[in-house]
């Protein structure tokens, strides 16, 4: 595999829902600017791994998650760890595009107001700046004044994807970023996907395999919330070390 800087790990993770032992005891490393892909099928834990990152798990009642998640080195679930600091450096990209009910402009500067940013000018350099980031500036830069929920499905979800890097994230998050949308709009966002591992680094769960194969660096297959196999996305897709990875990828079961 080859050596790179790892941003986030999971060493014994375990998360419950309850009585569900949704997560068992999966240790996964996620490398800078290198986009990592969660493939599996449905219920098998993804997305809910993808949410112990940024915690967004604690907003489920009775989740319970043992051991670590480290963001360069620190345990994200120490008690003096501040959420809100960490959900600004990891942003969120969810399935279904959620624009608020505001501008364009708004959705975009909604971040940096809530954060304390007053300075007209320089609101107006971040929504640039962002929409510019998500491939966006070019179809809106006229309408900013237009509601967000005015636009097509695929803007929309650049929209989110904007509105999330307004407030300068360093790793983003992606919850089936495209599932939601046709062809088109899904390549657009796949582009974008491989343009910002650039600047970001990139955790996206997805069940498209051929989404995975054409956006990642690496691939982890997920099943019954283990994690089955992790290396490269060729030589997953290639030549994959574990039979179930195989007989996932080429259709026999899932």
């Amino acid at each position: 595999m080859k050596t790179t800087e790892i941003r986030l790990k999971t060493e014994g993770l375990n998360i419950y829902y309850g009585q569900k032992h949704a997560i068992k005891n999966v240790n996964l490393e996620v490398f800078t600017n290198r986009v990592t892909a969660l493939i599996g099928p449905s219920g098998c834990g993804k997305s809910t791994y993808l949410r112990a990152f940024n915690r967004m798990n604690d907003l489920i009642e009775n989740t319970r998650v043992d051991g670590q998640v480290l963001l360069d080195g620190v345990n994200i679930y120490d008690r003096q760890v501040d959420v809100v600091e960490l959900r600004k450096k990891i942003g969120m990209i969810f399935q279904k595009s959620n624009p608020f009910p505001k501008s364009i402009f708004e959705n975009v500067a909604y971040g940096p107001r809530i954060n304390g940013m007053n300075d007209k000018k320089k609101l107006e350099e971040i929504v640039q700046r962002s929409l510019k980031q998500a491939a966006l500036w070019d179809e809106v830069k006229d309408d900013l004044g237009k509601s967000g929920l005015s636009l097509s499905g695929g803007q929309q979800q650049r929209l989110c994807i904007a509105r999330a890097l307004a407030v300068d994230p360093e790793i983003l998050l992606m919850d089936e970023p495209a599932s939601a949308l046709d062809p088109i709009a899904t390549a657009k966002i796949e582009e974008l996907v491989y343009e910002l591992k650039n600047s970001y680094t990139i955790v996206i769960v997805t069940h498209n395999m051929q989404q995975a194969a054409r956006v990642s660096d690496y691939t982890a297959f997920f099943y019954m919330g283990e994690l089955i196999e992790f290396d490269e996305t060729k030589k997953i897709f290639t030549v994959p070390a574990k039979k179930q990875t195989e007989d996932y990828i080429t259709g026999r079961f899932g």
